[in-house]
C-alpha cells in the first residue's frame, strides 16, 4: 500500500509542478490557492458531467442531485490526498485552505454549468 500511495504522489507531484511551471510561463502566476480553485474547478466538473451521463445512461430519470453528492464527495477525498501527498512529499503546504479553494471552484463551475442547463430549457421551452 506503501508502495501505491508513493506512486500516486509522484504522479500528482509530477502534475503538480509542471502545473506551477506551465503557469508561470505563460506569465499568469498563480498562487497555489489560485491554481487548486481553476484544476479542481475543471477536473471537477468533467467528473460531474462522466458521473452524471454515466447515472442517467442507468435510469430514466434525472439523477443530478446524486451525482453531484458523489461528485463532491470524490472531490473532497481527492483534495484531501492532494493536500496528504504535499506534507508527505514536502512540495507545497499542506493548507485546508487549499482544500476549500478547490471544493469552491467545483461549486463555482457547477453553477455555471446549472446556469447553463436553465437557459438551454428556458430557449427550448420558448421556442415550442
Amino acid at each position: 500500500m506503501s508502495d501505491v500511495l508513493r506512486l500516486i504522489t509522484s504522479i500528482m507531484n509530477y502534475f503538480h509542478d509542471n502545473l506551477v511551471l506551465l503557469s508561470r510561463h505563460l506569465g499568469l502566476h498563480f498562487n497555489d490557492k489560485q491554481l487548486h480553485f481553476f484544476v479542481i474547478g475543471l477536473l471537477g466538473i468533467v467528473l460531474f458531467i462522466i458521473v452524471n451521463k454515466f447515472f442517467k445512461y442507468l435510469v430514466r430519470y434525472s439523477l443530478t442531485a446524486i451525482s453531484f453528492i458523489y461528485t463532491f464527495t470524490v472531490l473532497v477525498v481527492l483534495v484531501f490526498a492532494i493536500e496528504i501527498g504535499q506534507k508527505i512529499t514536502g512540495r507545497g503546504n499542506m493548507e485546508f485552505q487549499d482544500i476549500t479553494e478547490g471544493l469552491w471552484g467545483f461549486l463555482v463551475a457547477f453553477a455555471i454549468y446549472l446556469g447553463f442547463i436553465f437557459i438551454a430549457r428556458g430557449l427550448k421551452k420558448l421556442f415550442k
